[in-house]
């Protein structure tokens, strides 16, 4: 049951708790926040709405610019690790994707620490604790010697020029050798993350012919009858200068300080790829924030859009998605994130606080956030209260034919648990 919602402005809001005060406070004050209640088992939460963060309030940093399926903006994480952290502290997420909390955490100088099941996430999100500097990444691609007569083992004809499928597989070639030597170093590791994300895209900066973005890769038969409908042929693509213009599109607004900041910490990086609820490594009462957004109901297929960047780091596709069980019924779904929210208390330092970002599905009337309340408690959290953040739609959202809010592509709907002491 939901309780009548009321708006205040958000100069007159009075909000007695301390977490929900630094939640709440806001760049934009003039800007009204809707405030209503959810009844659970677990007592009458607090929900709010409002635009609490947009892409203007701050430039996020072009070293995000990775693509990956179901990424959240980097003001999301910002605006928790500003108000629940301090230099040093450690930020978690469990779900890392491409990375996304783990970047901002440590640009903020703290402590970032992630875990993914798809080993992909690493190859994506470890070179950028250590960005190479232009000219070094210059230097290491003009030394590469990329023939023109490799072939795949696997038949890339529906997505490639033969001249571009050959320097794919010899820069392939060269970033396997160089790893199973053990002499690959941070230009390297850049070079595969940034080969990685430009291998399949839909404009002249990827290497394949057009296709769908760069988060997900077609079937060999559906880019067929795409290259049929749109009447197109591979065209050479130039690995090198792609690389080249991806290195200086990550790395324009990094500054000094930014390098420094990183540098810092990247010791205290640390990567895992285990299932989410078993991050045993992990010491008890050792995290102080986790922001993180968990895979939906059976919307995203990550190992099944991750086949050819699977093919490219010598990854077995099978033993992947073997890994990364798509759960397609709510109880599965459900049962799955009281696993993680236990092992996420039992990780986080009292008075932590998880930030568990859901979306509702497709076109029903499906709110996540309500299913995850239940689960944090029963796995001893506080649930402090829900956040609403809505944004006018985007691109995506019209692609996907979406044209209202509550088919959740636009709002970012993220519970907030505390662990008491």
């Amino acid at each position: 049951m939901t309780v009548p919602a009321r708006t205040y402005p958000r100069q007159t809001r009075r909000i007695d708790h301390p977490l929900l005060e630094k939640l709440l406070e806001s760049r934009h004050p003039s800007i009204a926040v809707l405030v209503d209640a959810l009844s659970t088992e677990a007592g009458t939460i607090p929900r709010f709405t409002s635009e609490f963060w947009t892409s203007k309030q701050r430039q996020a940093s072009s070293l995000h610019e990775i693509s990956y399926r179901a990424c959240f903006k980097p003001h999301l994480p910002r605006f928790f690790i500003e108000r629940f952290t301090r230099p040093g502290d450690v930020v978690f997420d469990p779900f890392m994707g491409r990375g996304t909390t783990l970047v901002e955490a440590a640009l903020l100088g703290r402590a970032a620490w992630g875990n993914d099941v798809n080993p992909l996430s690493k190859i994506l999100v470890r070179p950028r604790f250590h960005p190479p500097l232009l000219a070094e990444v210059e230097k290491r691609i003009a030394d590469l010697n990329l023939n023109s007569r490799g072939r795949a083992s696997v038949d890339l004809s529906m997505f490639y020029h033969v001249r571009t499928e050959a320097e794919i597989v010899s820069l392939r070639r060269y970033l396997l050798e160089r790893q199973a030597s053990g002499r690959a170093d941070a230009v390297d590791r850049w070079i595969r993350m940034v080969a990685t994300n430009r291998l399949t895209g839909h404009s002249k900066g990827f290497f394949s012919v057009y296709t769908l973005p760069p988060n997900q890769a077609l079937s060999p038969d559906n880019q067929r009858r795409i290259n049929r409908l749109r009447k197109q042929k591979p065209e050479y693509r130039d690995v090198r200068e792609l690389i080249l213009r991806k290195t200086k599109s990550l790395l324009r607004n990094l500054s000094v300080q930014d390098r420094g900041t990183l540098g810092a910490v990247a010791h205290a990086v640390r990567i895992v790829t285990h299932q989410a609820c078993h991050t045993g490594i992990i010491a008890n009462g050792t995290v102080q924030l986790t922001v993180t957004s968990p895979p939906f109901l059976d919307t995203v297929n990550y190992a099944q859009d991750n086949w050819l960047r699977c093919w490219f780091n010598n990854i077995d596709q099978m033993r992947v998605a073997d890994r990364m069980t798509v759960v397609r019924s709510l109880e599965d779904w459900s049962a799955a994130m009281s696993r993680v929210l236990c092992e996420l208390y039992r990780i986080t330092v009292p008075n932590g606080v998880v930030a568990f970002e859901v979306g509702e599905i497709r076109k029903r009337n499906l709110r996540l956030d309500e299913i995850v309340v239940p689960l944090g408690t029963r796995a001893g959290f506080r649930c402090v209260g829900i956040l609403i953040n809505l944004q006018r739609f985007t691109k995506t959202s019209n692609i996907w034919g979406v044209s209202n809010n509550r088919a959740g592509t636009n709002t970012n709907r993220i519970v907030i648990f505390q662990k008491s002491h």
